[in-house]
């Protein structure tokens, strides 16, 4: 089988939603029986196609780039050949919200299956989804199935309710044994450990109004730990003057995006992960699977998206309101004072990682959603 999916970028672009695609198409790849391309903009006025880890990575010319979508004029051309090249793609998997790329689609009308994954809902662009609010229905209308990363996604988005029986619940998944650590990693975690003599809350993810990163450091001035943030973004000045103001400032380490082997050595490294996102942007909270993956417990938010379901209350770690400074506090405290409360959630988080949200299980419920799509098309 031929997949092509389409994005709005591809790694190296920063982000989860292109972690995601990239570790799916890799994965993907990687049976006898799949071939993957990827169709995604470039950041640049230039076009390039390449091979990235057996997946052909399209990458078009970027006209420019508004409300983060980039416009890539070349995108319908490009999805109406899928159809037609030498060796036509037999399914498309569009990635939303990417609203080019899906009235690319629309226009193209390239006539394969189509299976679309719907991340999040548009929360902050209220302007852009007004105008685009009756193109979506009729990209949901027309797809052939809708991949949502957990149950609360099809329950609680106003846009899936009217649509839910083409829905399939499909987790995200990662390479969990990578997050167990290699003998060098967990000696990196060790010395990064010891080199702080309280306990490690750690943050990975960009420094973006959503993530609630400011609540954090709210709540870091009553807690008795180190807070170790991984990430860059626009906030990153802002959160380093409120850090101060705070009294933070010999508390708080901000670190740019890290090389995997170092990143993983901080999730061992850590006691506590901790992802106090704000808005319905966070639909699923990745780097929590990461975190448990590790054997780390995390304390999140109870967003009405898949964030707490992924991270679940008192079995792999503690959930809070969202923007409650006292609540996140409390959580907090709680578990960098109880090691025994940590090394059962932690224990629990491995485990449920392992069995449910795995890259292989992930990989297996997209193949069956694929052969739905290509059943009705």
């Amino acid at each position: 089988m031929r997949v092509t999916m389409v994005n709005k970028y591809y790694p190296p672009h920063l982000g989860g939603i292109e972690y995601h695609v990239r570790d799916l198409a890799t994965a993907l790849a990687a049976r006898d029986d799949v071939t993957v391309r990827a169709i995604v903009a470039n950041e640049a006025r230039s076009a390039v196609t390449e091979d990235v880890d057996g997946v052909e990575v399209t990458r078009l010319s970027r006209a420019f780039a508004y409300a983060s979508t980039p416009v890539a004029p070349g995108m319908r051309g490009a999805l109406a050949r899928e159809a037609t090249r030498e060796a036509p793609a037999d399914l498309l998997h569009l990635h939303f919200p990417y609203p080019w790329g899906e009235v690319s689609w629309l226009a193209a009308r390239p006539g394969l299956p189509t299976v679309l994954t719907y991340h999040s809902d548009i929360v902050r662009q209220k302007a852009m989804l007004a105008a685009y609010r009756p193109l979506l229905r009729r990209v949901l209308d027309r797809v052939d199935r809708i991949i949502v990363s957990s149950p609360p996604m099809v329950e609680r988005s106003p846009f899936l309710a009217r649509v839910a029986e083409k829905c399939r619940v499909v987790p995200f998944g990662i390479d969990v044994e990578r997050f167990a650590g290699t003998p060098a990693q967990l000696a990196r975690a060790a010395d990064l450990r010891a080199a702080h003599v309280r306990p490690v809350v750690l943050f990975v993810g960009r420094l973006i109004y959503y993530k609630g990163v400011e609540t954090l450091l709210e709540a870091m001035a009553e807690v008795d730990a180190d807070l170790v943030v991984v990430g860059r973004g626009p906030l990153e000045a802002g959160l380093r003057a409120r850090a101060d103001e705070l009294g933070l400032a010999e508390r708080l380490v901000i670190l740019p995006p890290l090389e995997p082997d170092e990143l993983i050595a901080w999730y061992h490294a850590a006691d506590v992960f901790c992802l106090p996102s704000v808005a319905r942007s966070e639909a699923f909270g990745l780097v929590q699977l990461e975190a448990h993956a590790a054997g780390t417990p995390v304390v999140s938010t109870r967003l009405t998206t898949g964030v707490p379901w992924v991270n679940q209350d008192g079995l792999t770690g503690l959930t809070v309101p969202p923007c409650d400074v006292a609540a996140l506090t409390e959580a907090l405290q709680r578990l960098v004072t109880d090691a025994g409360l940590r090394d059962r959630l932690g224990r629990q988080a491995r485990e449920r990682a392992r069995a449910e949200f795995t890259t292989d299980r992930m990989v297996e419920r997209t193949l069956e959603v694929y052969a739905e799509a290509r059943e009705v098309a």
